[in-house]
Formats: C-alpha cells, structure tokens, sequence
C-alpha cells in the first residue's frame, strides 16, 4: 500500500478543491479536484529514484533583434507519442512510472525538462541556483554581443484528464471549469515569483503543431522578460489609445466575424486574421490575466470556450491542430491596458492541407492569408450550429 502525501489543501471558487505537495525531486504538484469529484482527500507519495534536477537552462540575446533566445539541451530528448502504458501524464502504476502518482481529476506540476526555471533557489526550495539571472528589465533591454543571462522561471504542465487521449474540447462543463480555476491560481502563483514578467497558459494540439504526447493538457511558461509579441503590442497601445481592446471588441461586435457571443465574452474571427483558422476570445470587461477574472466570467467561459473548441473539430473529419494561446498582461507593466485575450490558430487550410510557414512569413514576418476572415467566421459558425442541431 503507497504512503500518504503530505498534503496542503485549499478550497476555491466553483467548488474546487487544491491539494498540493512535492514530487521526489522536490518538483511541485498540485491536484485540482472538480466539485463532484469522486476521489477521496488522499493522494499517494511518489516513492520515484529520481535524479537531481539539472541546471537551469541559459538564454542567449540576438542582438539583431534584441530578442531573448532560450538554450535549453535538456528537451531535445523528451518522450515521443508513447503508448497508454508509457503516458507519462497518466496516474501511476506498478509498471508505468508516471508524473503523476494519484489518480486525478486535473494535476499540475513543474516540468521536468523545462525552457525556464527552476527560479531562484530561494523561491522552490530544492531546485539548483541560478547562476546568471537578469538583473531586471532595463539588464534585458540592454544590447551587447555575446550576451547571456540564466533562464529563470517556470514551466507547468497542465493535465485536463487522466485518461490516455483527448482535448481540452473533449472534456466536460465541470472539468473545464476546473482547469479555469487551475490556470487563474496558477497566474497568480507564477505572477509572485521573483524574476517572473510575465505568465502564458496554452494548448497545443495536434501532431501538425509538434505535440509529442497524445494526453490532454496544456502548459503554463512563466518567463524572466515580456514576451516579444506583448512587447509589440505595448508600443501599439502606446501609439492609439489605453483603451485598445474596448475599441477593438466593439469593432468586431459590429461585424459579420463573430462566431460566439456571450453576457461577459464574445469570440471573433479577427479583422486582419494571418491564419486560415483563427478566432480571438475576448472578454468585455478589462481584465488583465485569468487571476483577475470573476467567478461569473470563469462560469460562462466553461462551456463557450467548449463550444468553440468542438466546432472547431467539427470543420472536418478528423481532429484540427491548433494553438489555444491565451495572452495575459505582464506582471509588472501594461495592466490597466493589456486584457486576458485567446488566440486561437490553426495551419489547416483544408481537409488535407496545411499552411507552412516560408519564405515571406518565416524570415521577414510579412505574412498573405488564404482565407478571408469573413469566410472563416462564416464556416466556423456553421460548423457549430450543425453540432447543436444535431444534439438538440
């Protein structure tokens, strides 16, 4: 009989239960239970021999661009589409030596072989000091040859289900609510770690994309510098108005793009959309990341973002690949301006096509779509009609 964790457990909003505690390397683990959880309070130690965990990655500055680029060796060996009785994200068994040692409704915790962290010693307990981190964001913005800086941070790897295969789109109302409530305590972990900037939730899903486990989850990367996409979109709300995304969504709400509208969020084909598929999901009420967000607006998001996700699956006859890629503001900047936004993208151009990135879009970022934006919101709200008729 396995021993008992040690276990810190905290109710939250919507009825879930947290329940945290420490893998055998010292890697947190937290487990989610939904509010109808048929699980007991207890969860198994993990009694794994595991190495010590390894030096945190470097990150080494292009200074053509002043871009951050993390080196990160230790992931070019990671596990490549295993079988159920190799998932690694599965519950525990006497033959599979999992991540995970309990079974679990939604479990959380520090990947093994990440891009960023372990943070600073100080901050995660076991984990190996950082030798080199950045001496804030005025070190990062510096430009220089042959600058390195240590990749301090986090990764979190965010299991839905533990069931084999799957998406978040496959789950239940109830358990997509849960892994919302995950990823807004999450934020708000992440967000008070020293050296963190900025916080990123998502999901890849799909071969096409370059997932390498076909168990449902996402990740959380926690990064020591804002993001070269939010750093853009900074400066363009500098140069219009704070009120960017309050113009934007009523913009969009006017036009024949929407695809879904709800009392607290609306999701939209956008008006300049680059891929053949791409939705943004918004809320109409600022927020800056999930932490912030209100019971009510978790509760509608739950099943709309299902919908979404499930007529996106609908357009063909087989499973889509995308990227669910929700921007939050920085920690430390742009909070009254910058709103918790999903980007949803997709290369699939058609049944059996998929949009590579060449030449004009790979090295000078000037991208040509295939697919007019009306004509994606059009297909994709008829894809999901068709799932409601045909359940109604």
């Amino acid at each position: 009989m396995p021993s008992v964790a040690d276990l810190r457990t905290e109710p939250l909003t919507a009825g879930v239960v947290k329940r945290s505690t420490t893998l055998s390397d010292g890697r947190e683990l937290i487990y989610f239970d939904d509010p109808d959880t048929e699980l007991g309070p207890d969860r198994a130690v993990d009694a794994r021999a595991l190495d010590a965990r390894g030096d945190t990655a470097t990150m080494r500055l292009d200074v053509l661009t002043g871009d951050w680029i993390t080196v990160a060796a230790n992931r070019q060996n990671r596990v490549m589409m295993p079988g159920a009785d190799a998932d690694p994200l599965a519950p525990q068994t006497p033959t599979n030596p999992s991540e995970v040692p309990s079974r679990y409704d939604v479990a959380v915790f520090e990947n093994r072989s990440p891009a960023f962290g372990p943070a600073l010693a100080e901050a995660v307990g076991t984990a190996p000091a950082a030798s080199n981190p950045p001496r804030g964001l005025d070190d990062l913005d510096a430009l220089g040859l042959g600058r390195t800086r240590t990749s301090v941070g986090r990764c979190e790897v965010v299991c839905f289900s533990p069931e084999h295969t799957g998406s978040f789109g496959t789950q239940t109302v109830t358990r997509a609510r849960t892994v919302i409530e995950a990823w807004a305590d999450r934020t708000a972990a992440l967000s008070a770690l020293p050296g963190v900037e900025q916080v990123f939730p998502f999901e890849n899903r799909g071969e096409a994309i370059g997932v390498t486990l076909p168990h449902p989850h996402g990740q959380i990367y926690a990064y020591p510098y804002v993001t070269p996409r939010t750093t853009r979109l900074l400066e363009t709300i500098d140069r219009t108005a704070p009120d960017l995304f309050d113009r934007i969504l009523a913009f969009e709400r006017e036009s024949e793009r929407v695809v879904l509208r709800g009392e607290h969020w609306t999701a939209f084909v956008p008006f300049a959309a680059r891929w053949p598929l791409e939705v943004h999901l918004v809320p109409h009420q600022h927020v800056p990341d999930f932490a912030a967000t209100t019971p009510e607006q978790r509760d509608e998001l739950a099943p709309m973002y299902l919908r979404l996700l499930r007529g996106v699956d609908a357009l063909y006859d087989s499973p889509t690949p995308y990227i669910a890629a929700w921007h939050q503001a920085p920690v430390h900047t742009g909070r009254e301006s910058v709103r918790l936004h999903l980007q949803l993208t997709s290369p699939r151009r058609a049944a059996d096509k998929l949009k590579f990135l060449a030449g004009s879009e790979a090295a000078m970022w000037a991208w040509a779509a295939e697919v007019t934006p009306e004509q994606g919101a059009a297909r994709l709200r008829a894809a999901i009609e068709g799932i409601e008729e045909a359940s109604a």
